[in-house]
């Protein structure tokens, strides 16, 4: 169950082995740039829902990516998945809906610089600082409350795909010339991403 410790989980979540590979959206495409819609309380527990969960699993797989928004294939709704792990090693796997973080306090609030991607802009790192904590509130599937806390690298992922639920990249943290540097890098790269992507789609056909 979501949110509980287990003693082991499959390399490839089974979620990936059900989902549907779309393609990922990519900065500049306008889904990305907009608050997306929450979901309502009539759509959780759908089936439709599930598959959303697992079509985001299997585009994150394919992608190489530790979590993945909704809007980042292109659905207009408030949720993110993730397969993350944390400095410890501890591997986190889950999804979340309606996503709010927590405001922490300032004395909470220890910022830390480190390279930062986003599979929507595919190429490209750079350093942004963010919070070593966060606390996410939210719902799963089935529309139960979820509280998702996360250190370190897992709190830096919580953060990020919370932002793209609200229109946010993590380059519109940058300044103006860092966010035209990683504009441009991404030009020059994405093409090699594109084709790693299609190669790794190649291979989940496999595996199912």
């Amino acid at each position: 169950m979501q949110g509980e410790r287990v003693e082991a989980y499959p390399e490839v979540p089974p979620e990936t082995l059900r989902g549907a590979v779309r393609r990922i959206t990519v900065v500049g495409e306008e889904v990305l740039h907009r608050r997306c819609r929450a979901v309502s309380d009539e759509e959780f527990g759908t089936p439709e829902l599930a598959g959303l969960v697992d079509d985001m699993f299997a585009a994150m797989w394919v992608a190489e990516g530790v979590g993945l928004a909704a809007n980042q294939i292109g659905v207009d709704l408030q949720g993110f998945v993730w397969d993350c792990l944390d400095e410890s090693g501890a591997r986190h796997v889950g999804h979340i809906f309606n996503p709010v973080l927590d405001e922490l306090p300032a004395a909470d609030r220890r910022l830390v610089e480190a390279e930062e991607g986003c599979l929507s802009v595919p190429g490209p790192y750079l350093g942004l600082a963010r919070p070593d904590f966060a606390v996410v509130r939210g719902r799963d599937l089935a529309g139960r409350s979820l509280v998702i806390q996360g250190h370190d690298y897992f709190a830096r992922c919580l953060q990020h795909e919370t932002d793209h639920l609200y229109g946010g990249l993590y380059i519109d943290r940058l300044s103006h010339r860092a966010r035209k540097t990683v504009l441009r890098r991404m030009d020059d790269r994405k093409e090699k991403v594109f084709a790693k992507r299609a190669t790794r789609a190649e291979q989940l056909e496999r595996l199912r």
